[in-house]
């Protein structure tokens, strides 16, 4: 226990000096998370990066166990497999979600670096190998072993990613599951499992004091996927080590909130046609807030009740015989399907628009598609605007304005492109205008008015023409710089 204490204290340590060390660097150097969506909860811009903090304090710990002559160090330096996996394939996520952090990551270079690691993990040992049934024998899975394995690590390092909406609740979500991974190895008498958790569960508390609401940094892709990643593999040891009869539904529960977060994500936007990694306000947290008008602290409060009793459900299971983990399992799916009520997940009220959504958020996607790809082959600004246009008609838009400007030139400066259609509706005007803007370079802004009645911008709408804008700005910022490189080719516009 005195090495579960010291490693729990060095990990909270490092973790808290080097959280508050990056937020300091982070706020020097600007490398922010800015409030310029409108699917951001915070409104000014917040520190990114912090999950260095927690990936330092995981890792340092456990590297002390090179140097320290212990029997718990011996016993982890037996385990090879178990220390490539998480120092190797660790730094391999984590340094995809810094990245992610500073440039951004399409997703398919996150699936093929999170399917190449989950592979990695595979070949190490750590597999899925039997599929507990509380109802009857269990099944040995085979060759469906491998994909039920890749799925369950690429699954959980995203559901840690899109649950990351909130000030405090990726890393308090996290920490409950590493409180039933603990208790439960601690039952077993599984050392170096607990190790790994007391050394994950300080990181993530030196984390968490700067990032409890109100949030002065966030963990960032770095920390949200370095956290799934952990949490999934630690899981995979877990359930091949359990003797209960349902030995993969332990680690289930314990991650249960993002799991079912991420499962009605999915469900959701296959539903409504959106694309399945586009980003919206309709997760359990924005839904708590939304409906129920719970502030942002009494949520992420809320949502920890929520992990806790998702905690002593996987607690519970461990000891449970097949019948109370029938009648367990039944208790929490009554709970759960009363919570998705209460949030309308389950209104059918609106069905009958469904389809109707479905097939307009799919002309969208197709509108979207066309226009950025139009605007990242422009070769000039009279170009980019050219490849917006069709915006035009397909939002029924009134007027659709365009101003681009460059760098040296004042806000009021640029070149204004506007397009205006009077027979689009004749009712009161709506105006929305959305900045074109890369991290805090400002090169123009979108304006957009609509005279067919409507009172609020449709969301997926307003979630295409933020992709627009980012899409012009990325565009016009090439262009900026190659006008910068070569003024010879480039023909200047006449206001």
């Amino acid at each position: 226990m005195v090495t579960f204490f010291v490693a729990f204290l060095v990990s909270l340590l490092v973790a808290l000096v080097l959280t508050w060390r990056v937020r300091e660097r982070a706020l020097a150097w600007g490398w922010l998370d800015q409030a310029n969506s409108s699917r951001k909860v915070h409104v000014r811009p917040i520190p990114r990066l912090g999950g260095i903090g927690i990936v330092g304090g995981f890792f340092a710990p456990l590297c002390a166990l090179f140097f320290v002559d212990s029997g718990v160090g011996d016993q982890f330096l037996a385990q090879t497999e178990l220390i490539v996996g998480l120092f190797v394939g660790g730094a391999i996520i984590a340094g995809l979600g810094f990245y992610d952090d500073l440039k951004g990551a399409g997703a398919k270079l996150k699936f093929s670096v999170q399917f190449a690691v989950a592979l990695g993990l595979y070949a190490l040992g750590f597999r899925i190998e039997v599929l507990a049934n509380p109802f009857g024998a269990e099944l040995t899975l085979g060759l469906l072993s491998l994909p039920l394995t890749v799925l369950w690590v690429v699954g959980v390092i995203n559901a840690l990613n899109l649950i990351d909406g909130l000030d405090g609740l990726a890393g308090g979500v996290a920490f409950f599951g590493v409180g039933t991974h603990f208790l439960l190895a601690l039952m077993r008498g599984d050392v170096l499992l607990c190790l790994l958790m007391v050394a994950l569960a300080g990181a993530i508390l030196g984390f968490l004091v700067f990032n409890f609401n109100p949030a002065s940094i966030f963990m960032g892709d770095t920390g949200s996927m370095f956290l799934g990643f952990v949490l999934a593999a630690v899981s995979i040891k877990t359930s091949s080590k359990s003797g209960t009869a349902v030995a993969l539904l332990v680690p289930v529960m314990a991650l249960g909130l993002p799991i079912m977060d991420t499962l009605l994500a999915m469900v959701r936007r296959s539903m409504l046609g959106r694309p399945m990694f586009s980003a919206d306000k309709e997760h359990i947290h924005h839904r708590l807030m939304s409906r129920l008008l719970l502030s942002h602290r009494t949520t992420v409060l809320v949502l920890y009740a929520l992990c806790t009793l998702f905690m002593l459900t996987a607690l519970g299971l461990h000891f449970a015989n097949s019948m109370q983990s029938a009648l367990l399992l039944s208790g929490i799916a009554v709970v759960i399907m009363v919570l998705m009520r209460k949030l309308g997940y389950l209104d059918m009220r609106h069905m009958g628009t469904v389809q109707q959504t479905r097939h307009r958020n799919q002309e969208l996607r197709s509108l979207v598609r066309s226009v950025t790809a139009a605007v990242r082959a422009a070769g000039s600004f009279q170009e980019v605007w050219n490849a917006v246009r069709p915006l035009s008609s397909g939002l029924n838009l009134s007027v659709l304005e365009l101003r681009l400007r460059r760098p040296h030139e004042d806000v009021s400066g640029g070149v204004v492109f506007e397009s205006q259609h009077p027979d689009a509706g004749a009712a009161t005007a709506l105006e929305v205008r959305l900045d074109v803007k890369e991290a805090e370079a400002l090169s123009g802004a979108l304006r957009l008015v609509w005279r067919d009645g409507r009172a609020a911008i449709d969301r997926d709408e307003e979630l295409a023409l933020e992709v627009v804008a980012d899409a012009v700005a990325e565009r016009v910022g090439q262009l900026v710089a190659l006008e910068a490189a070569e003024p010879e080719r480039i023909i200047a516009l006449r206001r």
